[in-house]
């Protein structure tokens, strides 16, 4: 990134997703009416801007870079049906590129657009760079829970390769965990045929997680879809082949309080499964403990409350 585009990506303030820049677009929208003494002037589609404008759906493409890969053709119809019904409520993300504009978030709405025969759909226009618009494309599907995990590790080893984030710093922009962000990378080590079942739902990340390491992993995988296995009888799975193949792990050697193995792999287990820092404080065999989580964000909070309650997440 050049020197020039230091400021931007400050002002951007990259953690605040799409809900953060229309906010912004609303600012200033109202300074504007407030040093014209009334509506600011009609914005026209060929420069971008940073009020909301409205574009014609044909010179509005996506990018290829995009994080999410899989749109279900039937959420794209039911939101197509109220594009008709209702029009778009809240505007795309685009910016200038190629003589159009290319979408940085939005991409499923512009997509039921289409279906729903919408010539033109409103949109936010803003200057943006290569990175900002991959690290932007990814926190706004993050935080609508719009990824499935293959998806979201490919845009986290885009983001390391191509521009050089560490997973430290790739944490600290989508609000998780360095152990989160590292876990997903590692499901990138499957075989083609495994990815492919967790990008089509028929495995989940804990399934993935517990699959990985295993020299079967292929075959083990089509078992556990097959039989329907929970993620427990996953794990036992794997360790029955390992055994099986005389790879079975050591016993564990039990050590005193804080540091006893076993209280150190449940803090990583909870970890990987809440994307948050989790710290277990045991007394002591038999004794009391405490647990603590560590959130960065009013919704990461949010989201442990829903866990914790049995809501849907």
């Amino acid at each position: 990134m050049s020197e020039g585009e230091k400021p931007l990506r400050k002002k951007m303030g990259l953690g605040r997703g799409l809900d953060a820049l229309l906010g912004e677009v609303s600012l200033d929208r109202s300074a504007s009416r407030v040093a014209g003494g009334g509506e600011p002037a009609a914005i026209g589609t060929a420069q971008p801007t940073d009020g909301v404008s409205t574009i014609a759906v044909a010179d509005i493409h996506p990018n290829p870079a995009q994080p999410r890969r899989h749109f279900s053709e039937e959420s794209l119809q039911e939101l197509a049906a109220s594009l008709k019904r209702h029009g778009l409520i809240q505007p795309i993300l685009v910016r200038p590129h190629g003589g159009g504009y290319q979408i940085v978030a939005g991409e499923r709405r512009w997509r039921a657009a289409q279906k729903a025969q919408l010539h033109q759909i409103k949109a936010v226009v803003r200057e943006l760079s290569d990175e900002e618009t991959l690290e932007i494309a990814l926190i706004e599907n993050i935080q609508r829970q719009d990824l499935n995990p293959i998806e979201e590790a490919d845009a986290y080893r885009k983001l390391c390769d191509d521009f050089g984030h560490s997973q430290s710093e790739l944490a600290a922009i989508v609000e998780k965990s360095r152990s989160h962000v590292a876990n997903m990378m590692r499901l990138l080590e499957l075989p083609t045929l495994v990815r492919e079942l967790v990008i089509e739902g028929k495995l989940s990340m804990g399934h993935a997680r517990a699959l990985l390491g295993s020299d079967d992993c292929a075959r083990l995988a089509a078992v556990v879809v097959k039989q329907g296995l929970s993620v427990r009888q996953t794990e036992a799975l794997v360790r029955r082949s390992r055994v099986q193949e005389g790879k079975a792990p050591k016993p564990r050697i039990q050590q005193g309080s804080n540091n006893d193995a076993d209280i150190r792999a449940v803090e990583q287990h909870l970890g990987d499964l809440l994307g948050l820092k989790v710290k277990i404080a045991h007394k002591g065999q038999g004794g009391a403990g405490a647990v603590t989580f560590e959130y960065r964000s009013l919704d990461q909070l949010d989201m442990l409350c829903q866990r914790l309650t049995g809501e849907q997440f």
